[in-house]
């Protein structure tokens, strides 16, 4: 079975080599000609555990990409689905570029699965009508499924092999067909439904985390305002065997929680606590900024390091990541912002090395919890003023009070009584 995989990215690349270890015929596609060439001298573009052997081991069995699209059996599509930042809805030009590519090749009996995460009614309103541009009709000549992802970034392959599915299908065959498919590599179980309950699906499972992150930020403010310690108080309530809450932080990101929750909210009029949640998690680096607003009262032309970008601890992905909007607003305070996170790739602003950004800062601003700061003495560096501010509560408090740091630990009110 030859099988095309439309977007070489941090899911299709994985994707497309487990397909080809499994015994078939894949190649990748991307439009992206640096990847291309990337993947074709044997270089993975992105940072992720055990990938670089399965792709080695693709590469010996036959995988490379290109940018133009081939005739298949199977057409997978695993291209961005980014967020409209100013209208909250999702951009879906990835999507339409390529069903479009696909319908120049599309024959009878060809297979179209869409892993992209999309709105409601993706499948049937929009991907269908271009595909059927073709002359071919959706179910009686070719078949269509919704199978989207549920992987964790430094945990991508383990998932994708382990975690239980769900996959939507057009009809009984379209669904059967797409399984037996990802039967090839996938262990867990895999489940059958309609297309727009899967595409509902993706988007209640990343919803739900984003609720949760949003109360226990919520939590947090609270925490401050009655001058108590929000983790603390987080720690003792789950004790309660029907409780988990999550931590708080400097914001959500990375390419789901916090965007897609938006696409629920574009297809109906009934979403209340979704925006509600999405809007107190966006505002979180404001708070950040707020509190270092108070820390560097006083002090002319500050100098703030912020030690982390990636979107979350471990991995080098910075898309949707807060610090992105924290540097925005620190700027815009015409504070001397410098950045350094050494996992951290294709960010858009300038990083440079740890000793330089902390050299004389005033403020270090925590942002993501990698656990190679964990081994960073603080107390061999030159500060002008000794302030730590940890959005993660991660860092040894004790350890760096005791070397004559000030810390001040997002949401916890007894740190913060500044």
């Amino acid at each position: 079975m030859k099988i095309c995989v439309l977007g070489m990215g941090y899911m299709g690349l994985p994707t497309a080599c487990l397909l080809v270890n499994a015994g078939h015929d894949v190649v990748g596609i991307d439009i992206d000609k640096k990847k291309v060439e990337s993947i074709n001298k044997g270089i993975v573009p992105f940072e992720e555990m055990g990938l670089q052997e399965l792709f080695d081991k693709a590469r010996k069995n036959g995988f490379s990409a290109k940018t133009e699209l081939e005739e298949a059996d199977v057409f997978l599509m695993a291209v961005p689905t980014p967020v409209d930042k100013k209208l909250k809805k999702a951009e879906m030009k990835y999507v339409k570029s390529a069903a479009e590519m696909i319908c120049t090749k599309l024959r009878k009996d060809n297979l179209v699965i869409l892993e992209s995460t999309v709105p409601p009614l993706t499948c049937k309103n929009f991907l269908i009508p271009i595909l059927e541009k073709s002359g071919l009709k959706a179910g009686a000549d070719f078949l269509v499924a919704h199978c989207p992802e549920r992987a964790f970034p430094g945990r991508t392959l383990y998932e994708l092999v382990n975690n239980e599915r769900v996959i939507g299908g057009i009809d009984e065959k379209s669904a059967a067909t797409a399984k037996s498919l990802y039967s090839s590599f996938v262990k867990a179980n895999i489940f059958i439904t309609d297309t727009t309950t899967a595409e509902f699906v993706k988007l209640a499972e990343n919803t739900f985390r984003d609720v949760n992150i949003a109360l226990a930020n919520e939590f947090a403010l609270i925490c401050e305002q009655i001058g108590i310690n929000a983790s603390e108080a987080i720690q003792l309530a789950n004790k309660h065997p029907r409780v988990k809450i999550l931590n708080p932080g400097p914001g959500v990101g990375g390419h789901c929680i916090a965007v897609d929750p938006w696409f629920i909210t574009e297809v109906t009029d009934k979403a209340k606590i979704v925006p509600l949640a999405r809007k107190i998690n966006d505002h979180m680096p404001n708070h950040v900024i707020e509190i270092a607003e108070k820390v560097l009262q006083g002090i002319d032309k500050p100098k703030v390091a912020i030690l982390g970008v990636s979107y979350k601890a471990d991995v080098d992905d910075t898309r949707e990541s807060p610090a992105i909007e924290v540097i925005k607003l620190a700027r815009r305070k015409k504070w001397n912002v410098k950045i350094h996170d050494s996992l951290a790739k294709n960010f858009e602003y300038r990083m440079i090395d740890l000793d330089n950004a902390l050299a004389d800062a005033d403020c270090v601003i925590l942002i993501t919890n990698h656990r190679q700061f964990l081994d960073i003495d603080f107390s061999k560096f030159r500060f002008r003023n000794k302030n730590i501010i940890d959005t993660r509560n991660f860092l040894n408090h004790e350890k760096l009070r005791q070397q004559g740091f000030k810390v001040f630990v997002l949401g916890n009110g007894k740190t913060l009584r500044i």
